[in-house]
């Protein structure tokens, strides 16, 4: 084996690979974080809420996309992200297109999240039509009629929670969530989440639901086995 010389920069470089967990062939040590967002207490019955205009598509009203929660307490929509995430972390040079369609008068998927300078396409895939209207703080305002069959394409340039309504259909909202960093994520029914090939060390999780509110909890990642985390949230 090749001796490392003691002077010039080669010899500070393994010492600095090898104490940050890295190998000599450059395999960092990675660890992964799982966890899940459940409802604090029984869980709640699933309101409806009625519909008022264009019933012969829309129906007569319709289960309530707000707060969905499990027979298990499971939150479903609830958005994840690290609020210290690791040095270097950047978005996959081809991200998948993000869609939100307007379906069966409501939003598909209610909750999506998109990168700080990414685009929305805003599609209508009812025979009728709809809006789209938002008012957010750091991004640009928008307030477009849509008819079957037209994407609309929307650039959101800086982090924030964007809340999304058709003026048409008061029920409809959904909700883009530009995100700062690439460790963002949302949970799906089951209220799980999951980070992988994170570096070891402690991590400050944010956790916010449309009507739940926000929540924060702190995790410790290794490298042998998956840390876990159970965050729970309460009514407002």
């Amino acid at each position: 084996m090749k001796d490392f010389p003691l002077s010039g920069t080669r010899f500070p470089r393994v010492l600095a690979l090898l104490l940050s967990g890295c190998g000599l062939l450059g395999h960092c040590l990675a660890g992964d974080l799982k966890g899940k967002v459940v409802f604090a207490g029984a869980a709640p019955a699933r309101q409806t809420v009625p519909v008022t205009i264009d019933q012969y598509l829309c129906g007569n009203e319709k289960l309530a996309d707000d707060l969905e929660v499990s027979a298990n307490r499971e939150i479903r929509n609830a958005v994840v992200w690290l609020d210290n995430p690791p040095a270097g972390g950047a978005f996959p040079a081809r991200a998948e297109k993000v869609e939100l369609d307007q379906k069966g008068c409501s939003f598909i998927p209610r909750v999506v999240i998109v990168p700080a300078g990414g685009t929305v396409d805003f599609l209508n895939s009812d025979r009728l039509l709809h809006n789209i209207h938002a008012t957010p703080k750091h991004n640009v305002s928008f307030n477009r009629t849509q008819p079957m069959g037209r994407t609309i394409p929307v650039t959101f340039a800086r982090p924030e929670i964007v809340r999304i309504n058709c003026d048409l259909h008061s029920w409809m909202t959904a909700w883009v969530v530009v995100a700062a960093h690439p460790f963002y994520t949302v949970t799906g029914a089951d209220g799980q989440f999951a980070f992988d090939d994170l570096p070891p060390g402690q991590y400050k999780l944010q956790i916010w639901h449309e009507r739940l509110g926000t929540a924060q909890a702190s995790v410790t990642v290794g490298e042998q086995r998956p840390a876990q985390v159970t965050v729970e949230m309460k009514s407002r």
